[in-house]
């Protein structure tokens, strides 16, 4: 399939049950692409999210591709090594596992050969330098005791050290101060240079602010109901989700 390169959704509806949570959404996330996905609570941005990496709490229906391969009937374990990647609104803590062997393992999970200690170290350092983490970051347990900043740095930590072709971030400017903030910012950026392709969930400007997308979906009621560019996030950080009814009905650029 010529030009299918990144993550393409077409017509997907989401259920829980019988119940329509996604309503038919369409989207064409090509590398190096940033997508902003922005709308009120309860509209259905997360679950959107969920569904493309294949929770199996929610049934699909349409068409998910990623570089032109389907892989909507894909388990949750091949969509990943196939290159997609999911950075949680809210990581959970797994004690006794460390940062530095969960990582090891999923890098190993996605070769046919082991990674040697040496070069893991290697990458694993240079990363962290990249984000500004400490060296010994790597031995704490994952997210045991971490504050919601270290949380989400580790997200953008592993998304840079696996290296997904499509990453959907759900959320990952939650709670974070300005500091880490610009970290997580960087990582993205520093991803979407090499060629990553990027769904980023937010409710707000301010992420916007240092990771500029190339396009602003404003979600509502499970459909996306406006699509445009970056003006669309000023727009509705000055008018919100409501004052934005009558612009081109909810539904033109």
């Amino acid at each position: 399939m010529k030009n299918a390169a990144g993550l393409r959704c077409n017509e997907l509806k989401v259920f829980v049950g019988d119940k329509e949570i996604v309503k038919g959404v369409s989207l064409n996330v090509k590398p190096g692409e940033v997508h902003a996905v922005m709308g009120p609570n309860g509209s259905g941005k997360s679950t959107l999210a969920a569904a493309v990496a294949g929770h199996p709490l929610y049934r699909t229906e349409g068409e998910i591709h990623l570089d032109g391969e389907p892989i909507h009937d894909s388990a949750p374990d091949e969509r990943s090594r196939r290159g997609l990647f999911l950075g949680f609104q809210y990581p959970v803590a797994v004690p006794g596992v460390t940062v530095a062997g969960f990582i090891k393992a999923a890098l190993e999970a996605r070769s046919d050969e082991p990674l040697s200690v040496f070069d893991f170290r290697k990458k694993l350092r240079s990363a962290q330098d990249t984000l500004g983490i400490p060296e010994d970051f790597a031995s704490r347990y994952i997210n045991d005791g971490f504050s919601g900043g270290e949380k989400k740095r580790l997200e953008i930590l592993q998304m840079l050290l696996l290296k997904p072709r499509v990453a959907l971030l759900d959320e990952i400017d939650s709670g974070l101060d300005i500091d880490a903030l610009k970290v997580v910012a960087k990582g993205i950026n520093q991803g979407r240079d090499e060629g990553l392709g990027v769904v980023l969930i937010t409710h707000y400007q301010r992420i916007l602010d240092y990771v500029t997308p190339d396009v602003v979906h404003v979600f509502k009621g499970g459909r996306i109901a406006r699509t445009g560019g970056p003006k669309l996030a000023l727009e509705l950080e000055a008018k919100g989700y409501e004052g934005l009814k009558d612009a081109a009905a909810m539904g033109g650029a």
